[in-house]
């Protein structure tokens, strides 16, 4: 099937760099299965309220549109049902702006029941106060990207009846919340503690998640049958994704990781996101992941900071860590690890150990090695080490079981009558 020809048009005020952002808008469309023809960048102090760019170059970009054969525009900032009716009168194409366009990319890639609500969700909040505009564009100028997943058939209803569909997935989000909180709670009572992974999207997250699968299992299909979904491209995946790992010292951690920030994430999706994204609230750990060839490292960061922080609402220890050095080509970066910040391939699982060492620590202290020997009459000890922490060199006695095993230092008071060496490497 042919991909929607779009032209991209965003507005340059003197505070912004467009020119970053219409790369990422490029990307986006990409990901929306669509294909960029041109691009226009108009310098202006402010937003029209009227075309969004001035009229002069609303009629540069409808003739833009005829000559080269355009199906879609897409504008970098959100518009209004007036805004959008405005310019699509004069364009004569659709017209869609980029929340729109995102909100399409997660109706094509939400897969679970959950996701989709809340995709819908997000899409029916976004139509409600653009009815007018969205409908007009829909029936002369039919499907395609921004007319995707749930919400398409929703735009014809009535604002009353938008209203009722709206709280009736609020509330089934809600009893979904119910059971994520049930399983979040058995986790918390079982003191297993939470990892959260969180990046700018296409940072690797998926990708690191994969790479922790791998070190826990050492069957490859076992492995594989645990693996998410992971691809080179914005927004791959949007499920919140969680899996248990064994720490070096034996100890069980959950990893999660949760749908890509950007720059400009709609307000639509966040809201309808908020019960997954609040997963980050209830974190031990949250695992900060960047891609270090990534143009705009900076300014990704400081998105996705300020994107936790107003999720989170408090403070959580933070592990900033770089991935893709498999990639590097700025010979200048320094890829030294330390305790706080730690460069990793989770393509190529280059560090993923001593990641998963600092985490440990990070969350459970610092610990040895020990030898021990554990009597016959105290045989359910030597099972539980067995079982939840590192053993090597097990052997039988007549005086009990021999030995050696990881322990954390607040367990070395509980075991300190069985101890009888440390290894010191």
């Amino acid at each position: 099937m042919d991909r929607e020809r779009c032209l991209i048009v965003a507005v340059q005020l003197s505070s912004d760099n467009e020119e970053n952002d219409m790369e990422e808008l490029e990307q986006l469309v990409e990901a929306a299965e669509g294909q960029v023809i041109s691009s226009v960048i108009q310098n202006r102090q402010s937003i029209d309220n009227r075309y969004y760019v001035g009229q002069g170059k609303i009629e540069e970009i409808a003739n833009y549109v005829k000559e080269l054969e355009i199906d879609t525009v897409i504008f970098n900032d959100e518009l209004s049902g007036s805004q959008i009716r405005n310019i699509e009168e004069i364009v004569e194409a659709k017209v869609i702006d980029r929340t729109n366009l995102i909100l399409d990319i997660f109706a094509k890639r939400a897969l679970t029941k959950e996701g989709q609500l809340q995709v819908e969700l997000a899409q029916l909040k976004y139509s409600l106060p653009r009815l007018i505009g969205l409908n007009n564009n829909l029936s002369r100028l039919g499907g395609g990207i921004g007319t995707r997943g749930p919400g398409e058939q929703k735009l014809e209803l009535d604002r009353r009846r938008i209203k009722e569909k709206i709280n009736d997935i609020q509330n089934l989000l809600e009893d979904l919340g119910k059971v994520r909180e049930t399983k979040r709670k058995k986790r918390m009572k079982d003191q297993i503690p939470i990892i959260s992974i969180v990046g700018y999207t296409n940072a690797g997250k998926s990708t690191l998640l994969n790479a922790l699968v791998e070190s826990e299992y050492s069957d490859e299909e076992d492995a594989e049958h645990k693996k998410v979904f992971s691809h080179d491209m914005l927004f791959a995946t949007l499920e919140t994704e969680v899996r248990r790992v064994t720490l070096p010292g034996g100890r069980k951690a959950v990893f999660s990781d949760t749908v890509g920030f950007i720059k400009k994430l709609p307000t639509q999706i966040v809201e309808a996101f908020k019960g997954t994204l609040e997963e980050i609230k209830y974190a031990d750990l949250i695992i900060h992941l960047i891609d270090i060839n990534d143009d705009n490292l900076q300014l990704h960061k400081e998105t996705t900071t300020k994107l936790v922080e107003k999720i989170t609402g408090k403070e959580i220890p933070v592990l900033t860590v770089y991935n893709k050095v498999d990639k590097i080509i700025n010979e200048k970066i320094t890829t030294m690890s330390t305790n706080d910040i730690i460069y990793i391939s989770a393509k190529n699982k280059y560090n993923i150990g001593y990641l998963l060492e600092t985490v440990d620590e990070k969350i459970n202290g610092s610990k040895s090695k020990y030898s021990l020997l554990i009597p016959n009459s105290d045989l359910k000890s030597y099972y539980w080490l067995y079982e939840n922490r590192k053993t090597d060199n097990v052997e039988f006695t007549g005086e009990g079981v021999s030995l050696e095993a990881v322990l954390y230092d607040n367990e070395k008071e509980q075991y300190g009558k069985y101890i009888t060496g440390e290894d010191n490497e």
